[in-house]
């Protein structure tokens, strides 16, 4: 699967740059149909500590899935959105299997 990682006005660190491949690769296991897959992660402008979004594209055949989540790390942010797009993935595999 293809990977495409941007930050926002940051360095991402190898260590967070592992931690998505690691999560991406188990979705990728789900379905053969993952074209790629654009993560795009981003520190909002507010005094919340829950300001640090993760955005996940997932382009599969078809169409693209999309989720987006703000937490106060970057981990539990992508966690939270890979969940999110896990679950759009069943869906439409559920749907094509119909």
């Amino acid at each position: 699967m293809n990977v495409k990682i941007t930050a926002l006005h940051f360095k991402a660190d190898h260590k967070l740059e592992e931690f998505i491949h690691e999560r991406l690769n188990k979705l990728d296991k789900l379905s053969d149909g993952i074209i790629g897959t654009e993560v795009t992660l981003k520190i909002e402008n507010n005094e919340k500590p829950e300001n640090k979004t993760s955005e996940i594209r997932l382009k599969i055949k078809g169409h693209d899935l999309h989720a987006e989540k703000t937490s106060s790390s970057f981990e539990a942010s992508f966690d939270h959105a890979s969940e999110a797009i896990r679950k759009q993935l069943t869906k439409s595999l559920e749907k094509v299997r119909n």
